[in-house]
């Protein structure tokens, strides 16, 4: 693993001639490049969760991780984990162990087969200094919650399973999300979430550092409503073609949102970036 950008290390002006000529053999024909013998080191999770550290703020805070292939894929046949590596979930681990609520589609909860986060002793210290349970709460956005309750998600995680979902919800599934363990929270006047009043939710039960995984249609909703603060994308180096969806779907937004790249890391050939709103 190496960090690209910021840039903390230059690559020395003068280089002697045995130096460059290793470099360039390990390059691919045509693009040399300087050996970095640091580029092959494994990241500790504490230097992981430092790197990814949620930033002070006074409100909450709704930080999105998706991956996506060199052309555009969200997906590769219906799942993203195709797209995956170790080291990207390795951050997918921290990123959630850094969270105080993962928030989730029920699609993705249905074609991911979404369990409970589990308590981990490598974060443990870290959770407890910032006020955190054990492990962070799934909150799943649903408008018929059309969800299998018999699954460990909701009748065996540590942390109580959250529902989101609107006012004008089926009466009889909210009955039986309730009566397997799961809390329901109202965060809309109708049959659906808005995404204002689901952040304005979470962070009201305590819950102000929110990790989204999607699915594309959920970051979507996000991306419209301008509640998303922040985007970690794993660009894989991978090329799919056919007719994945993309990471965010839904109507387009008026005016395009800007973000500022606060961060890039390289492993393996993919690039771990992060932005921020401006």
């Amino acid at each position: 693993m190496r960090q690209l950008f910021p840039v903390t290390d230059q690559t020395p002006a003068a280089e002697s001639a045995e130096s460059v000529q290793s470099a360039e053999q390990t390059g691919p024909p045509g693009h040399p490049w300087t050996a970095d013998p640091a580029a092959d080191t494994e990241w500790s999770l504490d230097r992981l969760a430092d790197a990814y550290a949620y930033p002070r703020t006074d409100g909450p805070w709704l930080r999105a991780n998706m991956v996506s292939s060199l052309d555009g894929a969200g997906q590769h046949e219906g799942r993203s984990q195709p797209l995956s590596s170790d080291t990207d979930m390795r951050i997918f681990g921290t990123l959630r162990a850094l969270a105080d609520v993962v928030v989730v589609g029920a699609e993705t909860v249905r074609l991911e087969g979404y369990r409970p986060a589990r308590a981990r002793a490598e974060f443990a210290e870290r959770r407890k200094a910032a006020g955190q349970g054990p492990a962070p709460a799934i909150a799943v956005v649903t408008a018929g919650l059309d969800l299998d309750f018999s699954l460990p998600l909701f009748t065996s995680p540590l942390v109580p399973t959250l529902i989101l979902t609107g006012a004008a919800a089926d009466p009889d599934r909210v009955r039986e999300a309730e009566r397997a363990g799961a809390e329901v929270v109202v965060a809309g006047d109708g049959p659906g979430v808005e995404p204002r009043r689901a952040v304005r939710a979470l962070a009201d039960r305590g819950l102000p550092r929110m990790l989204t995984e999607g699915g594309p249609r959920l970051l979507g909703q996000f991306v419209a409503a301008e509640v998303l603060d922040e985007l970690c994308l794993t660009v894989a180096p991978l090329l799919t073609a056919g007719d994945a969806q993309r990471i965010a779907g839904g109507p387009p937004v008026t005016v395009p949102q800007r973000f500022a790249p606060t961060s890039v890391l390289e492993d393996a050939g993919f690039l771990f970036t992060r932005y921020r709103r401006i």
